[in-house]
Parts: structure tokens; sequence; C-alpha cells
């Protein structure tokens, strides 16, 4: 009960001046301020802030409305219902019932939190996402092209699982944004509990002021999805001022194959970063799974590779560092895999196998058996070479603890 008690009282967090900080409206561009609790204010309208999350999407204004009213009436579960059933364009699922998503404010853990919120194959993908092979190939690029102490921020964040890597290595000053409340919701309760979240949508006015100094810019596994990706990567580079721009997992046009979005060919993909280093997607993966550091290649050299990962920033260091995303924390408790039921590998779904399920059978073995002194040894986060071992190969993993 107390567990539930205060995932309840997560949700009632009242607008202060903190989440403010550093906030303009995407309306009007004034900065905004707290009007009471869970509530802020351009001077022309209020906008509500749930799970600490300010919610500043443009377009929605009869839900940005309803959702004020909610908080106005003392109900921020209310005000949290009516903004879990908003969605970004590329969504074509069911939505879940109201009481569906009531259950969804209190659940457990973030597997039970996907089926509430009628994820589907997104749920699929935020669950199983620490094994597929575009998030080797976002570790290996991270570890490769490190934010070492600037700030993060990430756009399309998802659940936040690259904020929540980064945070287990001693990052603290991280920001996540991404257009769909649901997904900032797990994250809150499920995987990053104490990053900064803001809900907004990256192709319209920016909510965010720059920090006033270099900044560390990510978005991987989702600028495809998006319009207007100049304009995009234009505001990246004006809020990193120098500090460095990732674009991870970015989709070749030239490629054929069931590619979602608006995805670009390498040398168009080239010109939204001028002077990028290159990566093909596939090579970041294999240097993760080798050990091994990855290289850059010319853009022209890539119009074969499925997808890229960019990086405007300066050359890379001479090795990965003692705190890089490339092998486990000390000390921090690894788990079985959860897509072994019996030591035997089952996928998730027919979507994630078809999509994922090619590149990961080369390192998820069909059946992993794990001896119980090696099974002691990961509890506890005794990196030993076989504990290292599978851990790179996925086959053990340090999960958000109410996975």
């Amino acid at each position: 009960m107390k567990a539930m008690a205060g995932r309840a009282a997560a949700s009632r967090a009242p607008a202060s001046a903190s989440v403010a900080s550093g906030l303009v409206s995407p309306g009007n561009g004034a900065p905004l301020r707290s009007c009471g609790p869970g509530l802020l204010s351009d001077g022309e309208r209020r906008w509500p802030v749930v799970a600490d999350i300010p919610w500043l999407r443009t377009g929605r204004e009869e839900l940005r409305e309803r959702a004020v009213r909610s908080i106005e009436a003392g109900d921020p579960d209310g005000a949290a219902l009516v903004l879990l059933t908003d969605t970004d364009d590329w969504w074509d699922g069911p939505a879940p019932s109201p009481g569906t998503l009531r259950a969804a404010l209190h659940a457990a853990t973030l597997r039970e939190a996907v089926g509430l919120l009628g994820m589907g194959r997104v749920g699929d993908y935020f669950l199983h996402r620490w094994s597929d092979p575009t998030w080797l190939a976002v570790l290996a690029l991270t570890a490769r092209h490190s934010p070492g102490a600037l700030p993060v921020l990430e756009l399309a964040c998802g659940a936040g699982h690259l904020l929540r890597e980064l945070e287990l290595r001693g990052h603290r000053d991280l920001t996540g944004v991404d257009v769909v409340f649901g997904k900032l919701w797990l994250a809150r309760h499920h995987v990053v509990p104490r990053a900064r979240l803001v809900c907004a949508d990256v192709t319209a006015p920016w909510p965010l002021r720059p920090p006033g100094g270099p900044a560390y810019v990510a978005c991987h596994d989702a600028l495809y999805f998006l319009p207007h990706k100049r304009e995009v990567v234009r505001r990246a580079l004006e809020y990193a001022d120098g500090g460095g721009v990732v674009l991870g997992h970015c989709h070749n046009s030239l490629v054929p194959g069931p590619v979602s979005g608006l995805p670009l060919d390498p040398a168009e993909w080239r010109s939204l970063l001028p002077g990028a280093l290159c990566y093909d997607d596939a090579d970041l993966t294999r240097a993760l799974l080798e050990g091994t550091v990855p290289r850059p290649r010319p853009a022209d050299e890539l119009n074969s590779c499925e997808a890229i990962g960019l990086v405007g920033t300066p050359p890379p260091p001479a090795g990965y560092g003692p705190l890089s995303p490339d092998r486990p924390v000390a000390w921090r408790p690894l788990r079985p895999n959860p897509l072994y039921h019996g030591g035997v590998l089952r996928w998730p779904g027919a979507r994630w196998r078809e999509e994922y399920g090619p590149g990961a059978a080369a390192y998820l073995p069909e059946h992993a058996g794990l001896s119980p002194g090696l099974l002691a040894d990961a509890r506890v986060g005794r990196l030993t070479p076989e504990v290292v071992a599978l851990a790179r190969r996925r086959v053990l993993l340090d999960l958000p603890e109410r996975w």
C-alpha cells in the first residue's frame, strides 16, 4: 500500500518554480510561471503539469482545457486520464477504456502499465528495448561520443531508456522531451523517475530555453518519423551550442523494406548535420558485441546500410571511458533477460520478431543455461568475465526495479 500511495502522490505533484525553470510557452513564447498547484501560465493561457511533467503540446486546445479544468477541480488523476488518451499522429491502435486507463495510474510494474495503456507493439518495444540491436547501437554510439559533464537533452525520449542509462553512470542534468504523455508517464513511474520530463512536439516551437552553454542533444530511433527534420536539427544545434548533436538509427530510404516514417538517404541525412561523423548502425551493434571501437565511414559508403548514426561533435576520444554504456555498472543487480522462459528464448510478438529478431539472433542464444553461481554473481552485480560477456550479449540485463 505504501508503494501505491507513493505513486499516487507523484501524480499530485504541484507546479513549482523548479518545474517552470527554463520553460517558455510554445503558444506565445512568454516565460512560463507557476499559477497554482499543477498549473503554469504564459499570461494568456494555462498549461497542466501532471506527475511533474509539464504538458506543452500545441494544436490541442480542447484537451489542454479539459486537463486544466480537472486540476482546478482538485482532480489531478482526472487530468492524467485526459492526457493519457493523447497519442502521436502515427498511432493506429485502439484506445483503452476509461476504466483500464484509471487502472494504469496505479500499475505496479512497467509490464502491467504498457498493457493497461494499450500500447501494443510500442509496448513490446519499450519492454524489450534493452534487447534489440538498435539499442546496442545506441549504447555503442553513446559510449563513443559521451556527453561527459554536459547537460543532456533527449528528443523523442520515449520511456526514458537512454536517460536511465546515463543516470546510472552518474549524469544528473537530464531532460527528456516526447510528444506522447503516456510514454513520459512510463518514464516517470517506472524507468527514470528523477529525470526532467516535458511533453511537447519538437516540430512546434520549443518550450525549452537553451541552457546558456554547451549541451548534448540526442535523438535515437525517432527522427525518421518527424516532418520538418531540418528545422528540428537546426534547433538542436542551436540548443547544443557547440556541445554536440547525436542522431541515432536514421532509416535509409535507399534500402527497401517495411520501414515506417519518412526516411532519407545517407547524403540527405548528412546534409542535415554538415560535417557529421557517420556510422553504419550494424557496425555499431557489432562493435558493442565485440568490445571494439566503432569507426565512422564516409556517407557515400553507407548507401546499402539499413540505418545510420550521425554525430556532430568534436573528434571522438581515444577509447571508451570507465563509465561507458557499453558495459554494466558494477554492483548493480543483473537479471536474466525476460525473453527467456525456462531458459528458452521466446520473442515477444510477431512484429518484434520480424523487426529485431534477425539481428538479435546473432547474440541471443536459443537456450540460456545459467548456473547458480553465475546467477549469484549477477544478482549482486559482481562483474566477472562471464557476467560481463552475458550482459554484453543481453542475456543478463540491468532492468528497472519494477520492470
